[in-house]
C-alpha cells in the first residue's frame, strides 16, 4: 500500500475527498446542460459504473437551475463547472450544486471573487479551483512560451495565485488541479504543487485524446503520481463517453489496489481459428459483471477456440470456450452445455447471480 499526502478533508455532498478518504472517481456530462433528462440518464449510467461525482457545465443561468433538478433526483453528487460569470456560480450554489470548478481569475473583480466565496462558505460548498495549460493568465503564458519559466511553475503559480483569491475571504474548502496534456508536464506539475500545498488534488491529463491514446496518457500519469502518494480524486479526459471514462478510471484504482477488485475476466486476443464473436461477448460479460456491484466476484474466462479454453476453463469460476458461432459453457471446470452466442453472456451472470 502506498503512503499518500496527507490533505485537508473536504466533502462535496455526501462524498469525502482529501483527508485520507478513498481516492474517488470523476467524469463530465457531455450532452445539453439544460436537457435534465439526458444529464440524470448519463449521470445514473455513470454511477452505476463507479463514478463518484459528476460534473455539469453550466454556462448560464438556466443550467444552473437544470442541474438543481437533476441533482434532487440522484444520490450521485454534483460539480458546477463555471467560467466567467461569477452569477453561474452563485446560482449553481442556489440550486443545490454539491461543489463548484471555477477559477477565480476568470469571473472578474475581485467583489464578484468574494461574492462567490460568502456563498460558497455558507453553503459549505467547495471550490475545485481548474487550471489548464490553456488557460494561464496572460503573464504566465507568455513566460511559458518565451522559455522564461516552465509549464509545470506556471501552471502552480496560477493555481497558488487563485487558492490566495479564495483564502484572503477566508474561504478553505479548497481542491486543485494542474492540467497539461502530455505526460512529463502534469508529472512535473503535480509534483510541485504537492509540495507548495495540502489542499487536495485533483489528477488528470487534460485533452488527453481519442480512447487508446488518452486511455494510456492518462493511466501512466495517473499511476506514477498515485504510486507517489499524490491525489485524491481523478478524471480520465478522453475524447469519448463519459462511461468509458469512469470504467478506465476505476480500473487504475483497482490496478493499484485504491479501490476494491471488479470483475476477473480473461479472455483471449483471437485468432484465425475463432468462429465467434468473442470481442462483443467478453465486453457484454465484462459490462453485465460491472452493473452487478458484487462484493466478490468469480473469475470468468471468455475464449475463442478449443486450443487454450478448455485450460481456461479449469482454472475459472465460470467459462465460455468458442465454437462456430456458439460457445460451451463451463461451470468450475465441467463442461455444462453449449449455448448460442446471443444468449452467453447472459448465461454467464446467471450463474454468477445465482452462485452469491
Amino acid at each position: 500500500m502506498f503512503t499518500r499526502q496527507q490533505t485537508r478533508a473536504l466533502k462535496a455532498g455526501s462524498l469525502a475527498i482529501g483527508g485520507g478518504a478513498p481516492v474517488s472517481v470523476q467524469t463530465m456530462a457531455n450532452v445539453n446542460p439544460h436537457d435534465a433528462d439526458a444529464l440524470l440518464a448519463q449521470s445514473l449510467r455513470c454511477a452505476e459504473l463507479g463514478c463518484d461525482l459528476i460534473r455539469f457545465t453550466v454556462p448560464d443561468v438556466e443550467a444552473a437551475k437544470t442541474l438543481g433538478i437533476v441533482r434532487r433526483k440522484m444520490a450521485l453528487p454534483v460539480v458546477a463547472d463555471i467560467h466567467f460569470d461569477y452569477r453561474c456560480a452563485l446560482a449553481a450554489i442556489e440550486a443545490g450544486t454539491d461543489a463548484l470548478r471555477l477559477n477565480p481569475g476568470n469571473i472578474g473583480t475581485r467583489d464578484r471573487v468574494q461574492a462567490v466565496a460568502r456563498a460558497a462558505k455558507a453553503a459549505k460548498t467547495p471550490i475545485r479551483i481548474g487550471v489548464n495549460l490553456g488557460s494561464l493568465e496572460k503573464d504566465l503564458s507568455e513566460a511559458v512560451y518565451g522559455g522564461r519559466t516552465s509549464v509545470a511553475a506556471a501552471l502552480c503559480e496560477s493555481a497558488m495565485r487563485h487558492v490566495k483569491l479564495l483564502e484572503d475571504e477566508d474561504f478553505f474548502d479548497i481542491a486543485i488541479s494542474v492540467k497539461a496534456s502530455n505526460v512529463a508536464d502534469t508529472l512535473a506539475a503535480y509534483r510541485l504543487l504537492a509540495e507548495k500545498t495540502d489542499c487536495p488534488l485533483h489528477l488528470g491529463v487534460t485533452e488527453a485524446g481519442t480512447f487508446i491514446p488518452g486511455t494510456v496518457r492518462s493511466s501512466v500519469a495517473l499511476g506514477i503520481l498515485l504510486s507517489e502518494g499524490i491525489g485524491d480524486t481523478i478524471r480520465v479526459s478522453l475524447t469519448a463517453e463519459p462511461e468509458k471514462e469512469v470504467r478506465v478510471g476505476a480500473e487504475i484504482l483497482r490496478s493499484l489496489a485504491l479501490r476494491k477488485p471488479g470483475p476477473s475476466v480473461t479472455s483471449c486476443p483471437t485468432c484465425g481459428r475463432t468462429r465467434a464473436n468473442v470481442f462483443k461477448v467478453a465486453a457484454e460479460v465484462e459490462d453485465a459483471l460491472e452493473k452487478l456491484k458484487l462484493d466478490k466476484y468469480p473469475h470468468v474466462a471468455v475464449m475463442g477456440c478449443v486450443v487454450n479454453g478448455p485450460g481456461e476453463a479449469k482454472g475459472a469460476d465460470v467459462a465460455l470456450c468458442g465454437g462456430d458461432g456458439e460457445f460451451m459453457l463451463f461451470v468450475k471446470g465441467k463442461a455444462v452445455g453449449k449455448v448460442p452466442e446471443s444468449e452467453a453472456a447472459g448465461k454467464v451472470v446467471e450463474y454468477v447471480v445465482s452462485a452469491q
